[in-house]
């Protein structure tokens, strides 16, 4: 495939997923330009993590339970809530509970468009390959985002930081899964990662529903309460 065609197919999936979710925002919809500032945010942070991961691949092995929750979903998770928070907590713009949801999914598809770029040309992938990622990894990058979104919202709305910490153990338990299920099984692995996703679109389906709710009767000078 030209190098043109393969960019095209290794970015399509990203966009058309924030597409969606910025669509799906019934409240206001966020200033595109902060959408995708966060998004270049996300892009960029792929280099610090590649560093930190390779690291600690070096010194601690490749065993499959630690680098699926630590070295793979750890340390990315960590880093995308770590940008969030301090890019868009305190910010004017993040005035109602669905925008979390918006920032947090503009960070993760960044990270996953890049990380796509490179195994797309790493790897020599075909367009059926391709096509799977956009399917299973990047969709799955994006309800981690939701995930994180919402319960980072919760944290600024609430105004019970305990919430960060959902924020962080909710997407690295759930990436953490999905790189395990990658690693460990060998047979029916495109069935089960299928049912693993469906699973995680529903909850992050769910997620979205109620953030639009309070979104929609948010009012800043009375506390509202998200159901979880």
């Amino acid at each position: 495939m030209q190098i043109l065609t393969i960019l095209c197919i290794a970015i399509a999936p990203s966009l058309a997923l924030l597409t969606y979710f910025y669509l799906k925002e019934s409240h206001s919809s966020e200033p595109i330009r902060m959408v995708m500032k966060l998004f270049l945010f996300g892009i960029l942070l792929v280099f610090p993590t590649m560093v930190i991961q390779r690291g600690l691949v070096l010194g601690f092995g490749e065993n499959d339970f630690l680098f699926s929750f630590i070295i793979s979903g750890g340390i990315e998770e960590f880093l995308k809530l770590f940008l969030l928070y301090y890019t868009i907590f305190n910010h004017h713009v993040f005035d109602s509970p669905y925008d979390g949801i918006v920032y947090g999914v503009s960070i993760s598809l960044g990270f996953a468009t890049l990380e796509n770029i490179i195994y797309a040309f790493s790897y020599s992938a075909s367009f059926t390959t391709l096509l799977l990622r956009g399917l299973l990894p990047i969709s799955g990058h994006a309800i981690f985002g939701v995930i994180m979104g919402f319960y980072i919202s919760k944290a600024k709305f609430l105004s019970q930081k305990k919430y960060l910490c959902l924020a962080l153990a909710l997407p690295v338990l759930w990436h953490g899964s999905f790189d395990y299920i990658m690693l460990a099984f060998q047979t029916n692995l495109l069935m089960i990662l299928i049912v693993f996703m469906v699973f995680l679109w529903i909850k992050g389906l769910r997620k979205v529903k109620q953030a639009n709710h309070y979104s929609t009767s948010f009012n800043m000078t009375a506390e509202k309460k998200f159901e979880v």
